[in-house]
């Protein structure tokens, strides 16, 4: 691509991401090109080059099973850049040279580019000290470019972890009365910001980074209160889930964003049911499509979760009841469903917290898995009720006719507020 370029008489260079891992010993993860084309020249190169982007246009190019970004040179902030009231770029697309490219750039280790023609590194920002230095710094006035783009603070976190570099002092100190910013970013937006920090072999390095920093309480409040109350279950249940994750990642196996999203989210959904069951007296399957509805709808406030995620994500809760009852066909039908393994890893990961039965639950599915069910454990016989002598005669029991009617006020008035 950079010699498709170059050849057809543009300005071309490697840039970002993909230099900056190559110089700190990682294996890139993509590449990145910036070039003097304008994105209709792009397109005009290269057949399976797509235009996307509103704020800043830019051209997809797929390269077999890789998709190239290439950005056109990107000129000086100025006046006539669009904003909003906090401060955040509407619009961007001005075009300018490499230096002015380079100063745009977020931080300097981003802002280094390799030249073709003569195989150097071109470094304005002094990026190449800071690499040494395992230093995170960003270009110009900290307060001022996280305004301009607030996803840059998590991605000062994620960059940082991943390079086990620190973040400078001046770049880290407006992080945290700057956070709330990220309330302003689009929520589809920061979805795919998530998955880079928790998809990852650093995900509990950038859970306590960006706790540290005060930016979880934004992505996902529900959550960020849970850890605060320092239940030691709930705790252990959201580490050991990014742990496995990370183990995951890093054996090369398939993640899915269901599972991750119902581990950050199980505090807040048990406690819920256990309001409406206990508090406005709801049946067990009502509280918990209740809760379930919403919690959901409260986190997608903050981060938009596809239905292709959030569905699973509900079965994987639902199924976690039914493992309680493990009398004969019951057990089996659940042994059968299409979600009972991700339902059983999510039942595993509660008992390794130290959740109340889950373990032994555990073990009992997966001794159950091997082919024939095992002995349920004996269960104590229910005690009599009061004033009854020895001897004395079962008292009938009533039926009841009808329907339990629900409560009236069903619970709207105090259901999670955002």
């Amino acid at each position: 691509m950079l010699y498709t370029l170059k050849d057809a008489g543009h300005e071309a260079y490697m840039v970002g991401g993909g230099v900056r891992d190559l110089l700190a010993g990682i294996p890139p993860k993509d590449f990145d090109i910036a070039t003097s084309a304008h994105p209709e020249e792009v397109r005009k190169l290269f057949r399976s080059c797509r235009l996307v982007g509103r704020r800043f246009l830019i051209a997809h190019v797929r390269m077999g099973d890789e998709i190239l970004e290439v950005t056109t040179f990107r000129g000086p902030i100025t006046d006539s850049h669009e904003r909003d009231e906090t401060g955040r770029i509407l619009s961007d697309n001005v075009y300018g040279t490499l230096e002015t490219d380079a100063f745009r750039r977020d931080f300097t280790i981003n802002a280094l580019y390799y030249d073709i023609r003569d195989f150097s590194i071109v470094d304005f920002a002094g990026g190449m000290q800071d690499l040494q230095r395992r230093e995170l710094r960003l270009i110009g006035d900290p307060e001022l470019r996280y305004r301009e783009d607030p996803v840059r603070m998590l991605r000062a976190v994620r960059i940082a972890n991943k390079l086990k570099f620190h973040i400078e002092a001046a770049s880290a100190t407006p992080i945290r009365h700057l956070a709330a910013l990220l309330r302003e970013i689009p929520p589809a937006r920061l979805f795919e910001e998530v998955l880079k920090l928790f998809l990852s072999r650093e995900a509990v390095a950038n859970l306590e980074g960006l706790r540290r920093h005060g930016l979880f309480s934004h992505l996902l409040p529900l959550t960020d209160e849970a850890l605060d109350a320092e239940e030691p279950s709930v705790t252990a249940l959201i580490r050991r889930a990014l742990e496995n994750t990370a183990q995951r990642i890093e054996a090369d196996l398939a993640v899915t964003p269901a599972f991750l999203f119902a581990a950050m989210l199980w505090p807040a959904y048990a406690k819920r049911i256990e309001h409406l069951e206990r508090k406005q007296g709801h049946a067990p399957p009502v509280a918990q499509a209740q809760a379930a509805d919403e919690v959901i709808a409260h986190q997608q406030l903050r981060i938009a979760i596809p239905k292709r995620f959030s569905i699973p994500m509900r079965e994987i809760w639902a199924l976690q009841p039914r493992f309680e009852n493990r009398r004969g066909a019951r057990a089996k039908r659940l042994l059968a469903h299409p979600r009972f393994r991700a339902a059983y890893d999510f039942l595993l990961l509660r008992g390794q917290a130290g959740e109340p039965g889950a373990a032994e639950l555990a073990a009992w599915w997966t001794e159950a898995q091997s082919g024939s069910l095992p002995p349920l454990p004996q269960e104590a016989p229910p005690p009599a009720e009061q004033g009854d002598g020895e001897g004395a005669p079962a008292k009938k029991r009533r039926r009841r006719g009808g329907r339990r009617r629900r409560k009236p006020g069903g619970g709207a008035a105090d259901g999670l507020q955002p």
